[in-house]
């Protein structure tokens, strides 16, 4: 008399060989990788975009003035409503990728409220530096095309490197390379410098969590 192996999956109330078990184990570790990523590769590639169009607008504005002055008005509502966007988007799926989890694996209380005050106090600075009559190269070309990346990119990587979460960490230094490099090319060029420097910084993170899915 032969014996047959039953072959019923978990779904029929059966049990699963090491193999099926080993698969399935897997499927479900990528959909939690995916499900819980803060920065799924999507929106990097957008944000990338975005910076590469936003400081290309900029740099456009301002390449032929001699002496330099500021960017146009024009660029400002294309720059506020990519922010709008970014931000609406980025909140959704942070939501999203928080939601059940606590832990290190959400951004402390602190630690938005310290990344809200680098923020703001960049741009006090820089009407600080507009009030005393600081030229116009600094308060409206080196300073906001290099400072916010700069100052925000290195409170980034403080916080993450306290998370000891190095890849966070590593995208916060990337940033403020960016905006330290950006200072050689002077108020003109440090606006091409930074939207390419990000662009590339960005899609960099965005392959490399990509990578790290599907692997």
């Amino acid at each position: 008399m032969s014996h047959t192996r039953d072959t019923t999956t978990a779904e029929n109330g059966g049990d699963l060989d090491p193999h099926e078990a080993a698969v399935l184990l897997d499927q479900s570790t990528l959909r939690a990788r995916r499900q819980f990523e803060p920065n799924p590769p999507w929106l990097l590639a957008i944000r990338a975009v975005l910076a590469l169009g936003i400081y290309g607008a900029l740099w456009l504005s301002v390449r032929g003035q001699h002496p330099y002055a500021h960017p146009t008005a024009a660029v400002i509502p294309v720059g506020v409503a990519a922010g709008v966007v970014n931000v609406v988007a980025t909140a959704a799926v942070a939501k999203r990728a928080a939601a059940g989890i606590s832990g290190r694996s959400r951004l402390r209380p602190v630690d938005i409220a310290l990344m809200a005050v680098v923020w703001v106090g960049v741009f006090v600075v820089m009407g600080v530096l507009a009030s005393a009559g600081v030229s116009n190269t600094i308060v409206y070309g080196l300073f906001p095309a290099t400072a916010p990346l700069i100052v925000a990119g290195l409170a980034w990587a403080g916080i993450m490197a306290a998370r000891t979460d190095w890849r966070a960490f590593g995208s916060g230094v990337a940033a403020a390379v960016v905006g330290a490099v950006a200072v050689a090319a002077g108020p003109t060029g440090a606006w091409v410098v930074v939207g390419v420097g990000m662009f590339v910084v960005l899609l960099e993170h965005a392959a490399e969590i990509a990578w790290r899915q599907h692997a």
